[in-house]
């Protein structure tokens, strides 16, 4: 009897067991598993609504800045001499007709002995002038006499308005007794070889340069790879690291026909508006030429792309309480923009900042 009551007892409690089990099994399947988040981290996220727009391809290139060359003034003396002050540095801005310098030179001490020799020859010219025409009335002198006596005072005028212009073109101060070396043209200095003491010789090296970076040259480079994607009239997007997320818009102007042999690419030319002065002469640029293509795509920012295994994926946002991972079949990239030929729906939602946290934890709940 004892042993019919113990083998009961034990039947009893391993159908309790395994009920228990089954229950338990039960509300696990029954449970559902969700990713939510709370207010403070939704705060830190971004979304985006995918955008239809035409497809289009970034083609990625390098390049520089540099003057345009038709707004640029080398200057050059016309005269030796030795530089007693410069007041201008690298970097100036300057207007037209500005001193820059001052040079002291033989020359002008020459030019005013010219002058004030010529200025007695005339004096001497004009009394002689005077009694000949007295002559004349009086009818002791001929016609050709007076004559001669007015041609050689024009002469003389001659030759001192001959001296005043290279005085004027030399841009001579009398009362400092030096040349004035004054700015061609208004724009920035962006060469400078003189100092004061600094000796120069006439028609010798450039004293400084002087360019109006009111309008820029980008010298784009193509290479071989991508001589036939790039075309004049395309538009291009210029970036550099002195000004991150900032862009600059433009067209590809003139492609050179002729490889550059150093560099060995053709080089082509965007003219770019620079009122601002934040494109300098010699910057290195990034440049994407955009290529458009026939066709649409739905557009996401490039930044909300997941890239993992080889694949694509973006996070759409239903609600606080439901993300999904999708896989996505890119186009192409540009403009900041991703191309999508499958995967979203134009009225959903997409994470594009700190979406791979979001990324992370739906892999983890899947797992």
């Amino acid at each position: 009897m004892t042993i019919y009551r113990i083998t009961v007892l034990i039947a009893f409690i391993s159908l309790f067991i395994t009920s228990c089990k089954d229950n338990t099994a039960e509300v696990k399947e029954q449970a559902p598993i969700r990713y939510c988040v709370d207010s403070s981290f939704k705060a830190r996220l971004e979304f985006a609504n995918p955008v239809l727009e035409p497809i289009a391809d970034g083609i990625h290139l390098t390049g520089s800045v540099e003057a345009n060359p038709d707004n640029v003034v080398h200057y050059v003396s016309l005269v030796s001499g030795v530089i007693t002050h410069a007041n201008f540095s690298l970097g100036d801005k300057v207007s037209k007709g500005q001193v820059l310098a001052e040079l002291q030179s033989s020359e002008l001490s020459s030019l005013q002995n010219d002058r004030s020799n010529i200025e007695s020859q005339i004096r001497v010219a004009e009394k002689k002038l005077q009694a000949v025409q007295s002559m004349f009335n009086d009818g002791i002198s001929s016609q050709k006499e007076l004559q001669e006596a007015k041609s050689e005072l024009e002469i003389f005028q001659s030759e001192k308005s001959k001296v005043a212009s290279n005085l004027h073109l030399y841009s001579a101060s009398t009362n400092k007794n030096v040349f004035q070396i004054k700015a061609p043209a208004s724009g920035i200095i962006t060469s400078k070889t003189i100092s004061g003491g600094t000796q120069i010789s006439a028609e010798g090296e450039s004293l400084f340069t002087v360019s109006n970076l009111n309008e820029v040259w980008v010298m784009v480079n193509i290479y071989a790879t991508n001589v036939s994607n790039i075309t004049e009239g395309m538009p291009v997007e210029i970036r550099t690291l002195s000004y991150p997320g900032e862009v600059f818009q433009g067209k590809i102007g003139v492609i050179s026909q002729v490889y550059d042999q150093e560099e060995r690419v053709l080089k082509a030319r965007v003219v770019l508006q620079n009122s601002n002065f934040k494109l300098k002469p010699g910057m290195l640029v990034d440049v994407t030429a955009v290529k458009h293509f026939d066709g649409t795509a739905l557009t996401v920012p490039v930044e909300s792309i997941v890239f993992d295994a080889n694949e694509n994926y973006v996070v759409v946002y239903k609600n606080d309480c439901d993300f999904e991972i999708r896989k996505v079949e890119i186009a192409s990239k540009t403009h900041g923009k991703t191309y999508i030929t499958s995967g979203i729906n134009a009225d959903e939602k997409v994470v594009t900042k700190n979406q791979l946290l979001i990324y992370e934890q739906l892999k983890n709940f899947q797992n």
